[in-house]
């Protein structure tokens, strides 16, 4: 494993671990201190022992390990995501409706465009920069009905269903981006891997 794997898979696992307290952090459980280091400490130890264990599995399958590397890009896509959304959402001071679906729209392209540099030279170890033009027109045609897909299933979420269990607005406005994010990964990971970065 290279010395990047170790660090992006701490650094994935930390920011995650604060941008997750910070998402929940009104719920009682998490108010107490003694949460906050545990999610602190245990985020990056679990993403790095999992990025670990699949590089080990890489031997046999490479895929595993892309895969993995893949989805720990993806965590800090869906972060990045969902702080743009919420930055649109407080400037705006609005969470429904047609403004949500646009400010997905604008928050999944942005995060997007940083995870296709992620994606190419990490996950996917592609290093020739010919071809880019290519690539990156592949690469946003897949990454559209992602789009599609992500705005489509979050909108319905947050416009359709409406809040569930006592959540309010906003909570639940980011919930529908999380439950979306899960819904393109797969499609992403193989529109990517077989499309856009094959070698």
């Amino acid at each position: 494993m290279k010395k990047v794997d170790i660090i992006l898979a701490l650094v994935t696992g930390e920011i995650t671990a604060w941008f997750f307290y910070y998402l929940l952090k009104d719920v009682a459980v998490l108010r107490m201190e003694s949460f906050k280091l545990i999610l602190a400490v245990s985020f990056p130890v679990l993403a790095l022992a999992g990025t670990w264990v699949t590089w080990l599995m890489s031997k046999r399958f490479l895929w595993i390990f892309q895969l993995a590397k893949y989805l720990l890009i993806g965590v800090l896509a869906t972060i990045t995501d969902l702080g743009v959304l919420n930055f649109l959402m407080l400037v705006s001071g609005t969470s429904t409706g047609l403004w949500y679906s646009v400010f997905k729209g604008i928050s999944f392209i942005v995060a997007t465009t940083a995870k296709y540099f992620g994606d190419k030279f990490w996950a996917f170890e592609k290093m020739e920069k010919e071809g880019m033009h290519k690539e990156f027109g592949q690469f946003f045609i897949v990454t559209l009905i992602g789009l599609g897909l992500n705005v489509g299933v979050a909108s319905f979420i947050v416009n359709s269903i409406g809040p569930q269990f006592g959540l309010d607005d906003k909570l639940w406005a980011n919930v529908g981006g999380i439950i979306a994010a899960f819904a393109v990964t797969a499609w992403n990971f193989i529109g990517y891997k077989f499309i856009v970065f094959k070698k």
